[in-house]
């Protein structure tokens, strides 16, 4: 059973469920796989070279009809490139954070890709809006990697009631509970990221789903609040050695040493000096399983919690 919402028609997919566009995690695989289950895949742009983007977009087409999306960290120093190749390849959405992207707006709608920023919070939020987003994400410092200052339960009632467009709810949803929670607060929709990296088709270095499989409520940290682009990760040797760099303010050192390090873990699999970036929720993913199932069950629960709610009074 689905749930229509305006960002189900805005989207033309089955499930309100947005994949989170995880650098060096959302490859075309769990793009592909999360829009065939009925939800929008995204893959995951980051600082990756053009030239890999348009390899990416072209497989996900090979493995789905169905819509995807891509996601743009602006600050990428070559993101001009890589919004070129967005627009040359032809997707269905794409997702922004770091930044504002307002100097793409026209070429998007001339390509008629929808664009849902992230906005951590309603001041941005509104921005975004005023230049022509379709849709805003509103992403809770539960999510992991980089991350805003207000949690998901406070910040999206905000944005729902600041803006006209519809709101999708991210930080620290993992499964149908929360999601039916992002609805009574107003969201229309939820991004989902750490629960879909155990996805069979993740393609993330197999030590690290066991590693999320494992993590515990604790076991996230936020490093980075020296550099002002703060960063939640699950808790290894990296992290510690990050946290007494931020601690001291050294923050050139610590950009050093953070630099290539979530490829290391995603790729190679090092648990050590990796950088592990994943949210609060890693402690409620269990198994690894079928993206269209974590797309089922999710939509399952979420659809009973609203019933169970919804019922009489006792």
């Amino acid at each position: 059973m689905a749930i229509p919402t305006r960002l189900t028609e805005l989207l033309d997919i089955q499930h309100p469920i947005i994949q989170g566009g995880m650098a060096w995690t959302a490859t075309a695989e769990l793009a592909a796989a999360v829009s065939n289950g009925g939800g929008l895949g995204i893959i995951g742009a980051g600082h990756m070279p053009t030239e890999i983007l348009r390899v990416e977009i072209r497989r996900a087409k090979e493995l789905t009809d169905r819509p995807f999306g891509v996601n743009l960290m602006l600050l990428t120093p070559h993101i001009d490139e890589l919004v070129d190749v967005v627009l040359s390849e032809g997707v269905h959405a794409v997702t922004t954070g770091a930044g504002n992207p307002g100097k793409y707006m026209a070429a998007f709608r001339e390509s008629h890709i929808r664009v849902l920023p992230i906005a951590p919070s309603v001041a941005l939020a509104k921005r975004l809006e005023s230049i022509g987003a379709d849709a805003i994400i509103g992403e809770g410092m539960e999510a992991g990697g980089h991350i805003g200052e207000l949690t998901t339960m406070v910040l999206i009632p905000q944005l729902v009631d600041a803006v006209e467009v519809p709101v999708v709810a991210a930080g620290g949803i993992a499964d149908g509970r929360g999601m039916a929670a992002a609805f009574a607060l107003g969201a229309e929709g939820v991004q989902v990221g750490t629960r879909f990296m155990c996805a069979q088709e993740c393609t993330i270095h197999p030590d690290v789903k066991d590693r999320i499989l494992k993590a515990r409520d604790r076991d996230t940290i936020v490093t980075g609040y020296s550099t002002g682009h703060p960063v939640r990760v699950l808790k290894n040797r990296l992290s510690r050695m990050l946290e007494d760099l931020d601690r001291d303010n050294k923050v050139e050192e610590l950009e050093e040493l953070g630099s290539g390090k979530l490829a290391l873990a995603m790729r190679e699999g090092d648990l050590d000096m990796g950088s592990l970036m994943a949210g609060q929720a890693a402690a409620m993913v269990c198994e690894i399983e079928p993206a269209a199932d974590i797309l089922t069950s999710m939509m399952a629960e979420a659809e009973e919690t609203m019933r169970h709610l919804g019922g009489p009074s006792r």
